[in-house]
C-alpha cells in the first residue's frame, strides 16, 4: 500500500474512533449506587454496562496508539516495513490493517 493511501485510511479510522469515544462517554461515567432509587439487579446491569464500556474504551485507545505509531512511520518514510525483521510487509496485510507493525512471519512467531 502506498504511504499516501495508508495515511488517508489511518487518519479516517482515527477520526472514526475519536468520534466513537466522544459519543460513548456516557457509558463510562461512574454508576450511582443509591439503593433507594435503583434495585440490586439494575445496579448490577449498570455496573456490567460500565465495565463493558471501559473495556471498549481501552481497546479503542490501544487502536489509536497503533494508528499514531503507523502515522509516525509514514512520516518517517518507514511505513510498510516490519518493525521486527525489517522486511517489507505484504500489501494484502496492509490493506487489511494499515496500522500493522509486523509482517506475517514475525506476527505468527
Amino acid at each position: 500500500m502506498k504511504p499516501d493511501r495508508a495515511r488517508e485510511r489511518l487518519e479516517q479510522r482515527r477520526a472514526e474512533l475519536t468520534a466513537l469515544a466522544d459519543s460513548a462517554a456516557e457509558g463510562r461515567r461512574p454508576v450511582e449506587l443509591d439503593q433507594s432509587r435503583v434495585g440490586r439487579l439494575s445496579r448490577m446491569d449498570a455496573l456490567q454496562g460500565q465495565a463493558m464500556a471501559l473495556e471498549t474504551e481501552r481497546r479503542r485507545a490501544n487502536e489509536l496508539r497503533r494508528i499514531d505509531a503507523a502515522l509516525r512511520r509514514v512520516a518517517d518514510g518507514e511505513y510498510g516495513y516490519c518493525l521486527t525483521c525489517g522486511e517489507t510487509i505484504g500489501d494484502k496485510r496492509l490493506e487489511l490493517d494499515p496500522a500493522t507493525p509486523t509482517c506475517v512471519d514475525c506476527a505468527g512467531g
